[in-house]
């Protein structure tokens, strides 16, 4: 290895050319302890130097077994007449030194305004080292002395390091002017000799066998969800009529619309109330119990809390509406009800089409806040519907809650492994076209108080009621989740079915690999049942999944149970690849046989 340094410029003032003991190069060499002493001795004695018309070869070895050689170029005007090997010796440098007397400011200015730019335009942003050394001290005249602050300052243009050298002894040569030299040399040689190793490395790795690359496993089928239908279905109920059990009558018996009790009772405290579904003594709002006993007249003996046994569905319960203003509104108030009760300012311009004097409209509409228990600092239509909008309002999942899985206001009971479970024809019809069908259509179930259910666990039917009611459900496993599909399949309620789908794609993607290994579940199981009740969503879903996983999987005594269809599928799409595991192998093979450590997996 070797280090080259190119040196220009000249130090020494007004001495010859020919005395070589005042060179700053040649007196480094002579007195660096870091130059072997035959090849010092060697140069001294103007042996191994060579004389060119532009420049000064020397060569030298430093550091026991490093090559320097020295190119000491005193004349600038190598750049003037021989550009290319000027340009040749920065490119080959490891190290320029520019050198400079300071008491020769006219030398000076020359090598700052001609001969610096060139050498910059030369190094191409190379990351060369450059010392600038200032020889000499400053004599009495200082018009004619370069000052410190201008050789800093063409350092600074060159990115060099500047030394000021006052004299050649052994201080300002050996430690100064050498230990920064010696410094760059060490920087250097560290540098090369990890170029080298690189190159190395990029040539046994260009000969040897490389490692396979791994790709990315297949992107797995998405499924999409289903949004909500919720506050449509039992807005359609008001306007199919079906399973209704009010009819509000006007003050002359005139019947003015039909309406469901479960839907009126999950809105308002007043209904609640008007129905027996609790009490006065229950009630601790004054207005709700005024507003009650002053707008409707109720059919005492019509309306009861619970179901009759004794009959399939009870008959409607006939209400009066007292006051005439409300009951010829009453249409638009059940619409805005049924429908989520949050468009406020439609079913205001609404009242106020029918009724053209304000004073009634403020009335009604002061009704209709106190049934939805609206406070009354909320006294416009702006703030009206800001707050139903905020507000989960009583007609919505948590209020349908109330009602799941108890007798109040039921009217039908599933029969379903020898329990009962009680529910309410409205919201099933509205629900669920299954249901819809079989209560209304030429069934024994339209008249029949109970109704058994086969082929479904008690837990999974209690869980398909309850999305139902609350439009949501949290299956507690992937089989339960499994069950409740099958559920709702059966009943054909679609988006339930997205989300138990879902549900499984989630729970079998967050497992990590160990617990995927160990599990009792068996995912071929859950392939078969999905392919058996056509979820063919799923099942494609579950066979990528069984591919991706192809290493695991294909461990487990299950995987014997895929038909020769699905094993052609998942041997096509796993991963990761025959082709890449035949690579590795190979690939551990030979580093075995180099007896190196893999350290690809």
């Amino acid at each position: 290895m070797s280090v080259h340094v190119v040196a220009f410029g000249n130090e020494r003032g007004g001495f010859s050319e020919d005395d070589q003991q005042r060179s700053l190069i040649w007196t480094y060499l002579g007195r660096s302890a870091l130059v072997s002493e035959t090849e010092s001795s060697l140069l001294l004695n103007s042996a191994n130097y060579v004389r060119n018309p532009a420049f000064t070869e020397y060569q030298a070895c430093v550091f026991g077994n490093v090559r320097l050689v020295v190119h000491d170029c005193p004349l600038w005007d190598i750049f003037d007449s021989d550009w290319y090997t000027s340009r040749n010796l920065i490119g080959e440098a490891d190290i320029i030194v520019i050198k400079y007397s300071v008491n020769d400011k006219s030398s000076f200015q020359e090598v700052k305004d001609i001969y610096a730019p060139l050498i910059k335009k030369a190094l191409n942003h190379c990351s060369i080292p450059v010392i600038i050394s200032a020889v000499g001290a400053r004599q009495n005249d200082r018009g004619s002395c370069v000052t410190a602050s201008e050789g800093i300052q063409l350092a600074k243009e060159l990115g060099a390091t500047y030394l000021e050298l006052h004299s050649l002894n052994d201080f300002y040569i050996g430690k100064y002017f050498g230990g920064v030299l010696e410094y760059f040399m060490i920087q250097r040689l560290n540098q090369k000799s990890t170029e080298k190793m690189k190159k190395r490395k990029k040539i046994h790795k260009s000969h040897g066998v490389k490692p396979p690359q791994l790709d990315q496993p297949e992107k797995m089928p998405i499924l999409k969800g289903e949004a909500s239908h919720y506050d449509s279905d039992l807005h359609n109920l008001l306007f199919c009529c079906q399973c209704a059990d009010v009819i509000f009558c006007s003050e002359d018996l005139k019947e003015v619309a039909e309406a469901h009790r479960i839907v009126l009772c999950s809105v308002s405290h007043v209904f609640m109330l008007l129905f027996n579904v609790k009490s006065p003594a229950d009630i601790q709002d004054s207005c709700i119990v005024r507003t009650a006993q002053t707008l409707f007249a109720p059919n005492q003996q019509a309306i009861l809390p619970v179901l009759d046994h004794s009959s399939s569905c009870n008959s409607p319960v006939r209400v009066i509406v007292k006051d005439s203003f409300f009951c010829s509104c009453l249409s638009d108030i059940l619409h805005f009800i049924y429908s989520g009760a949050f468009q406020w300012e439609l079913l205001e311009e609404h009242i106020k089409k029918k009724l053209k004097d304000p004073g009634n409209v403020k009335l009604v509409l002061e009704r209709v806040k106190c049934i939805l228990k609206i406070p009354e600092k909320v006294n416009n239509s702006r703030n009206c519907s800001s707050y139903l909008s905020k507000r989960p309002l009583q007609l919505c999942n948590s209020s349908l809650r109330l009602f799941f899985n108890t007798t109040v206001l039921a009217d039908v009971m599933f029969k379903i492994q020898g329990s009962t479970v009680p529910a309410h024809r409205a919201v099933l019809v509205a629900r669920c076209e299954v249901m819809a069908a079989m209560f209304n259509g030429n069934y024994v179930e339209s008249n029949s108080f109970l109704v058994p259910v086969y082929g479904i666990s008690k837990d999974t039917f209690l869980s398909f009621l309850e999305y139902l009611y609350i439009d949501s459900c949290c299956p507690a496993s992937i089989l339960q989740a499994m069950s409740l599909l099958i559920c709702a399949e059966m009943y054909q309620v679609s988006r339930l079915q997205h989300i138990c789908e879902l549900y499984i794609i989630t729970q079998l993607q967050s497992m990590p690999s160990r617990e995927l290994a160990s599990t009792s579940l068996s995912v071929v199981s859950l392939l078969r049942k999905a392919k058996f009740h056509n979820f063919d969503s799923l099942s494609n879903w579950l066979l990528h999944f069984i591919a991706s996983n192809y290493l695991i999987f294909s461990q487990k005594p299950e995987f014997e149970d895929l038909s020769v269809e699905e094993r052609n599928f998942v041997e096509m799409h796993r991963w990761p690849s025959s082709m890449y595991l035949k690579q590795l192998a190979e690939y551990r093979n030979y580093i075995h046989s180099r007896k190196c450590h893999c350290v690809v997996m």
